[in-house]
């Protein structure tokens, strides 16, 4: 495999925006971050244009702990039963939730990041069964048939990587995928410096 090269002929425009889409038809609009050309491929780095959200559900009837189970919820379907409700708890705060591809996201003005309401989640890393720890900026909170939900933000970039086919459309990467981990970690230290 030759090594990679940064397309440094050109300046990336900051606002540079390419669409995701997934099988549902749905799309995610990104910045392009970084891009490199690997054997003739371009392959991006990309960050939602709109900030991703993550919903939790907790266990509020734990009596053995101090601190409650919780699960991220990743379901599809039950992303799509509270969905409204969700959308009209983040509306209160002047937030419009969207049912993008990949990632639920929020466009509007976030409030601003206060300690007490940061969660540290620490996160299975599938590949090396190591804790990975991933802090959350708390939204709100509510209710659905008598389950508590959270809503948060990652304080840190969420990123995508994806790979542009021969009709141009964007494909989706794995980076934990062995075959593009060197590209992904390629793209990323460039973007750092």
């Amino acid at each position: 495999m030759s090594s990679p090269s940064f397309d440094s002929g050109r300046e990336l425009d900051a606002q540079e925006i390419v669409t995701l889409a997934d099988s549902t038809g749905r799309s995610l609009d990104c910045y392009v971050e970084n891009e490199l050309s690997d054997n003739g491929s371009e392959y991006y780095l990309l960050q939602p244009v709109d900030l991703p959200i993550v919903v939790l559900a907790w266990d509020d009837d734990e009596q053995e702990s101090e601190i409650p189970e919780t699960e991220m919820v990743e379901d599809p379907e039950e992303l799509q039963e509270i969905f409204l409700d969700a959308k009209a708890v983040l509306a209160e705060l002047e937030l419009t939730l969207k049912d993008s591809a990949y990632v639920m996201t929020i466009s509007g003005e976030i409030p601003p990041l206060e300690d007490d309401a940061i969660l540290t989640l620490e996160i299975e890393d599938d590949d090396e069964s190591r804790l990975e720890p991933e802090e959350l900026q708390l939204l709100t909170d509510f209710y659905h048939l008598e389950q508590h939900y959270s809503i948060y933000t990652p304080i840190d970039p969420y990123l995508f990587f994806a790979k542009s086919t021969a009709d141009g459309a964007l494909e989706m990467l794995d980076p934990s995928d062995p075959m593009i981990k060197d590209l992904v970690d390629t793209l990323i230290i460039q973007d750092d410096d």
